[in-house]
């Protein structure tokens, strides 16, 4: 809660201001509604000492009584409330008592204790400093809750993070070992110019993967690039068995998606289309604005999940021999990190087009990178040494 024209920060963020501020405002409402009262019940003007000290007694009383409260907050239930209840009555009677007495004092000329008007006091101030109270233990109470609701978003934020930077860094070691395994081989070929090439490209993806946030996300245009770095690689081993075919509408290049998203579909497709066939496969990665979502696909001319790895390509681990050999990440890592990143406002199906092969659909919400403007480019250009 911010006060417009005053402060951007919320109302309780400093709750010592705040305190002295409803403070301030609470016993001046006091005070001028008892004296609106008394002129409309048509008493003298002598009456507003005796309410000028009974305003001032009650608000050091409560001054005093925040300070034990705020003590007392922290304690465990039966110690706040006994206490608090017992510094409650104390300030009941105090506060009567000087009410009492000062209009005693200038309205009866002195006359004797009235324990009438004690007793009548007492009931005022009951609710008086009853309401104070009960205001004051509710806004802290509540402020308590909405404190521990943030702590525990912001832990719920950072396990959403650790388990996104976990789903986007389980890359299959598989590929790195083939991919080095290739390098070396071309190395003790002495075919020094493919192997250098391989290696450049190597450096480059793992590069993106490791410097980019995992939790971040990117462009449909940068992450064709780096789908297009990882195929470079790959293709340098299947050669023309790997084809892949990018059918990218133009209004979707700025469009906005979780870094890596993509690959693990790729290499899956690599896995179960273009390696066990002797023709390989033509893999395609299309991209396109349905509505308010922005759709991809991933589809394959391989055999599908006629196979009898089908349920191997759709969790990512392969087995020979009855010992799992691949740690591929699968379908299901994908899913998790769009559960994770759109809750329900999102889509992913898995299906066999008619025409064969295999395919992956996913739908998300549609949000576009703008492009930075020349002024914004100039900013971030380092300023040159004079």
């Amino acid at each position: 809660m911010a006060i417009p024209g005053l402060s951007n920060q919320p109302f309780f963020a400093d709750k010592s201001r705040a305190f002295w501020i409803l403070q301030t405002i609470g016993w001046s409402f006091y005070f001028m509604l008892r004296l609106a009262s008394g002129v409309g019940a048509g008493m003298s003007l002598s009456w507003v000492v005796p309410l000028l000290v009974s305003t001032a007694t009650g608000y050091s009383l409560t001054l005093i009584m925040g300070g034990i409260f705020r003590w007392l907050i922290s304690r465990r239930p039966l110690v706040t409330w006994g206490l608090s209840v017992v510094t409650f009555i104390i300030a009941i009677l105090i506060h009567s008592m000087v009410d009492a007495w000062v209009f005693n004092l200038l309205e009866r000329e002195g006359a004797e204790f009235n324990g009438a008007l004690f007793l009548s006091a007492i009931s005022l101030n009951s609710l008086l400093l009853g309401a104070w109270a009960a205001l004051y233990y509710g806004i802290n109470f509540y402020l308590i809750i909405e404190e521990q609701a943030d702590q525990l978003l912001k832990l719920e934020n950072q396990a959403t993070s650790a388990q996104l930077a976990m789903l986007r860094y389980q890359l299959n070691p598989h590929f790195l070992f083939n991919t080095l395994n290739s390098i070396s081989t071309l190395v003790l070929l002495k075919q020094t110019e493919p192997a250098n090439a391989m290696l450049s490209r190597l450096s480059s993806f793992l590069r993106y993967t490791l410097v980019n946030e995992p939790t971040g996300r990117v462009t449909v245009a940068q992450e064709v690039d780096t789908l297009k770095l990882y195929l470079d690689i790959e293709r340098m081993r299947f050669e023309d068995r790997l084809r892949t075919d990018f059918q990218i509408e133009p209004d979707t290049a700025n469009a906005l998606l979780p870094s890596l998203l993509l690959q693990p579909l790729v290499e899956n497709a690599i896995k179960y289309a273009v390696s066990p066939q002797e023709l390989g496969a033509e893999i395609t990665i299309a991209a396109q604005l349905v509505g308010p979502n922005l759709r991809i696909t991933v589809s394959d001319t391989g055999p599908g999940l006629q196979s009898g790895g089908s349920n191997n390509r759709l969790t990512g681990v392969t087995f020979d021999g009855g010992e799992q050999v691949s740690t591929g990440v699968g379908l299901a890592n994908i899913r998790d990190r769009l559960a994770q990143a759109y809750g329900e406002d999102h889509r992913f199906e898995t299906m066999e087009p008619p025409e064969g092969g295999f395919a992956v659909l996913i739908e998300i919400p549609f949000e576009r990178r703008e492009p930075a403007t020349p002024a914004a480019a100039a900013d971030k250009r380092p300023a040159l040494a004079g």
